[in-house]
């Protein structure tokens, strides 16, 4: 997995190198304000206490830019969830994944978990309209996979 530093949408850098030694979890999506979206984050804030008692970080991605993200969560009332910008390069992260969409200019709607060491453990791409399963993911990192 190609380390990466991206802005949240509080205009905070995030540098995936400083987080190597704890699992993350990439929650891509395509483009804020719209409902699949705005229900996966919210999913994953309501989960924030179930993933940090596992140890594992979870993060939003979009191709939006930290304004955008910043207005979004303040509308979501995301509280704890951070929400990175892959904006520039456009979608960057989400090329170097393989999970670009280069005609729509988004990326695929993907949860990847990444281990300790840096490695994708878990990748599963979802239908653009299909919220994703959380309780997969849950039960991936429960199963001690990716530790």
């Amino acid at each position: 997995m190609p380390s990466f530093k991206l802005r949240d949408q509080h205009n905070e850098e995030f540098d995936l190198a400083q987080a190597l030694g704890a699992r993350v979890l990439l929650s891509f999506h395509p483009l804020a304000f719209t409902q699949v979206c705005t229900r996966q984050m919210q999913a994953l804030e309501a989960a924030m206490d179930r993933f940090e008692s596992l140890g594992v970080l979870p993060l939003g991605l979009s191709v939006d830019p930290m304004p955008a993200k910043h207005a979004w969560g303040r509308e979501m009332g995301i509280k704890r969830l951070r929400m990175l910008a892959d904006f520039w390069p456009h979608g960057g992260v989400a090329s170097s994944l393989g999970l670009f969409r280069p005609v729509e200019g988004f990326s695929q709607r993907a949860n990847v978990v990444i281990d300790p060491s840096g490695r994708a453990a878990f990748v599963k791409v979802y239908q653009i309209p299909q919220l994703p399963d959380l309780d997969e993911v849950f039960a991936f990192l429960e199963a001690g996979s990716g530790s």
